[in-house]
């Protein structure tokens, strides 16, 4: 659900932000990104957003992390805000990565956090199972996207067809940093079950899970369980 924005679009944030715009790999593609700086940060959180929006959105979002004393760096996905080029599965996950390397040359990896929420959970996964973040956190996660569509018309046989595969499951098997997850036990877009069945591969000495009470797909943010285990691991 990519939202488009002109290119002369100008981003209005309270705190300090550069604006970048970065070459894709396969070079069919400039990437637009905020990277959001303050004084003396205790590292940086690289941001995967969810299937919706675009940066003016996701950029307030992120807000909290600054307020913590983080550095954020966030990017549009191909087709959203003013990034550009074709869509793919494997286009997307170069893109996720292409991020990464951006913030590993400027920042040591024991000071980079990955965070990922909904859609964005599955390339947060992907970059952290092929590097070594300090953390990696997981909002709203789904199993696949087989699972997920199994989950929403079982009775259909459409996961055949489906153009893109998403095996958060696959990407999870190879990932080495601690792990956090949340999620909403009311959450009726992604079913907690998926978080479950994740944290069921995660060594339990590499994970916590945080079950959110009540929480939906969009207001964990909102939640006190939320709020107050995101506040302690980001001291």
């Amino acid at each position: 659900m990519p939202e488009v924005l002109p290119q002369d679009y100008t981003y209005e944030f309270s705190s300090d932000f550069e604006e970048l715009y970065l070459e894709s790999h396969d070079g069919k593609a400039q990437l637009n990104a905020l990277h959001f700086k303050v004084k003396n940060p205790k590292g940086i959180v690289v941001y995967y957003h969810g299937n919706a929006g675009q940066l003016a959105d996701w950029g307030l979002v992120v807000q909290d992390f600054v307020e913590s004393d983080y550095d954020v760096l966030v990017m549009d996905y191909r087709g959203y805000g003013k990034s550009t080029g074709k869509l793919s599965e494997k286009a997307l996950y170069s893109d996720a990565l292409l991020f990464y390397e951006y913030a590993s040359e400027r920042y040591p990896e024991d000071k980079i956090m990955v965070y990922g929420r909904s859609l964005g959970t599955t390339f947060a996964a992907y970059v952290a199972a092929k590097n070594n973040p300090s953390k990696l956190f997981l909002e709203a996660p789904f199993y696949s996207l087989k699972y997920l569509v199994q989950q929403k018309f079982p009775i259909f046989p459409v996961t055949w067809s489906l153009r893109y595969q998403f095996p958060t499951d696959k990407f999870i098997k190879e990932i080495t940093c601690p792990i956090v997850i949340f999620h909403g036990t009311d959450d009726n877009l992604i079913d907690i079950e998926n978080s479950k069945k994740l944290a069921d591969l995660i060594p339990d000495n590499q994970l916590r899970f945080i079950s959110i009470p009540n929480g939906g797909h969009n207001d964990l943010v909102n939640e006190k369980e939320y709020r107050e285990a995101i506040d302690s691991l980001l001291l």
